[in-house]
């Protein structure tokens, strides 16, 4: 290209694009206006955090740690976040409740354990049979980010806002001092199991016990139940439970992704300049993202120990599955008849897992399944 013409070309090209900036400039559409940034940078946040969690509990309580140092960090030290473990400040099943009349900013835990307060709570941490720690992530926050909207909404009257914490993935299916070779294995059976899966147990004939972490290896080596569900095998060797039952059972057909959370409450949010509200989500997102690297690095290196420890690994039969799965749609049914919340909330969580599975199903099902080795 001649110089002269390459000028003059250039110039055009200068010329357009301040057209287009002009245009841009007196654009009326508020999707294209910079929203104003409150910030006050004088001002110094001190919040407390209580947690389901003990305090230091491999990652779960680590990730709340995690959270306070990388505010912290982002902030220049204009919000800190002091982290109190399980009974430190309020029994850690007192999290919601705390955080919701204030007593706390923040709090964290597992949504399904807010079930007797709201019906709709667990479906944001783990469904029966449900979707995986990625189709969950989409579905909260892909797209339109329905799933998060209803999350929002769902804690809304309680004074709350929820923030991503981590997911899990899919766990085992838990630890039992019998085979279970047909559904008629698990009448009578006592079993520790939260949530949702717990009165799956139940029509099955079985019956869900609750009981806190620190007793769950007693009260299995002791007969006081017949099995417990905990995490995955980095969890449970630290818990023992390899030394406590003979067999580990896959999968995790209760907890297929279970999601974690962080409360916030809301009076709270709210009073914080925007870039902090910005700040506090984008290291819940950092959190949530760690959380789920932390289970797979781990579990992966602790199952090499709980098989070298003798313990015999199981696959669920086919036909306990499928048994498991109907008396799952059963007490769904009975849950969205019973609570209006709850029925919407699952009506686009089910919706969305429908589509997603055929996208799952043509990738990484196929991948997994015709995996070369």
């Amino acid at each position: 290209m001649k110089r002269k013409d390459f000028i003059k070309k250039t110039a055009l090209g200068i010329t357009g694009i301040a057209s287009i900036g002009a245009a841009v400039s007196s654009c009326k559409n508020e999707a294209l206006e910079v929203p104003k940034i409150n910030i006050n940078s004088n001002k110094v946040f001190n919040w407390r955090m209580t947690t389901v969690w003990g305090k230091n509990f491999p990652v779960f309580g680590e990730s709340c740690n995690l959270l306070a140092e990388w505010v912290h960090k982002m902030s220049a030290g204009r919000l800190n976040i002091k982290v109190f473990g399980a009974g430190e400040l309020a029994p850690g099943l007192q999290t919601f409740y705390s955080t919701s009349v204030g007593t706390t900013e923040m709090g964290a835990g597992a949504s399904y354990y807010w079930q007797g307060i709201s019906p709709a709570a667990p479906f944001f941490t783990a469904v029966p049979f449900g979707m995986n720690a990625q189709q969950i992530l989409a579905w909260l926050i892909g797209g339109e980010g329905e799933g998060y909207q209803l999350w929002k909404e769902v804690y809304a009257p309680f004074n709350l806002l929820p923030l991503l914490a981590g997911n899990s993935g899919v766990q085992m299916g838990g630890w039992f001092n019998k085979e279970i070779n047909t559904i008629a294995d698990l009448e009578g059976l006592k079993m520790r199991i939260p949530g949702l899966a717990g009165k799956v147990l139940e029509k099955a004939g079985g019956a869900a016990i609750t009981v806190p972490s620190g007793e769950i290896y007693t009260n299995l080596e002791r007969g006081v139940i017949d099995a417990t569900e905990w995490v995955g095998p980095y969890h449970d060797y630290k818990l023992g439970l390899n030394k406590a039952a003979k067999y580990y059972y896959t999968p995790g057909w209760h907890e297929t992704g279970s999601q974690l959370e962080f409360l916030v409450n809301k009076k709270a949010h709210d009073s914080l300049p925007s870039d902090l509200q910005e700040i506090l989500f984008t290291a819940s997102l950092r959190v949530q993202a760690w959380v789920l690297a932390e289970f797979d690095a781990q579990n992966g290196a602790y199952l090499e120990k709980i098989l070298e420890s003798g313990t015999v690994i199981k696959q669920f039969p086919e036909d306990v599955l499928r048994v498991l799965k109907e008396k799952t749609d059963e007490v769904l049914e009975e849950l969205t008849a019973s609570d209006p919340m709850a029925k919407k909330v699952y009506a686009s969580y089910n919706a969305f897992r429908k589509k997603i599975n055929v996208w799952s199903e043509l990738t990484e099902k196929s991948f997994y399944n015709n995996i070369v080795r």
